[in-house]
C-alpha cells in the first residue's frame, strides 16, 4: 500500500481533530478487506458538528487535490460515509457511533496513532 494512502489518512484524521471531532480513531484495515486500506471513524456531539466536519474534510481535500469519490448520509447528519478511494471516512453523531460500534466490527484493524503536532 503506497506511503501516501497512509500520509492521506493521517493528514483527514488531524483536520478532524482540528475541527473538534469526539474520538477520532484511524484504522489499517488493509489486511481485513479489499474495499480501502483505512477507515477514519469519527463522533460529533451535534447534528450540525457532524455536518461541519464532513464540510472541512471536503474543503481541505479538495484544497489539496483530492475529491471525494461517493459520499452518503449527508441528508440527516447522524452518519456520513465519505470515500476517498483507500480511505474510508464515517462521520457519526456519538449516538450512533455507539450503536453501530464499526470499532467492534472491525477489531481486527490496526490502529495508527494521530499525532497533532
Amino acid at each position: 500500500m503506497p506511503i501516501e494512502t497512509k500520509q492521506t489518512a493521517l493528514k483527514i484524521a488531524r483536520i478532524l481533530q482540528d475541527k473538534k471531532a469526539l474520538d477520532v480513531l484511524v484504522l489499517d484495515i488493509s489486511s481485513l478487506t479489499a474495499i480501502a486500506d483505512y477507515f477514519i471513524i469519527a463522533s460529533g456531539r451535534s447534528e450540525s458538528q457532524v455536518r461541519a466536519l464532513y464540510e472541512e474534510v471536503e474543503e481541505k481535500m479538495k484544497e489539496q487535490g483530492l475529491e471525494v469519490k461517493r459520499r452518503d448520509g449527508q441528508q440527516g447528519n447522524r452518519w456520513i460515509a465519505m470515500d476517498y478511494g483507500d480511505v474510508i471516512i464515517h462521520l457519526f453523531h456519538h449516538e450512533e457511533r455507539e450503536f453501530y460500534s464499526l470499532e467492534r466490527l472491525w477489531a481486527g484493524g490496526v490502529p495508527l496513532s494521530v499525532d497533532n503536532t
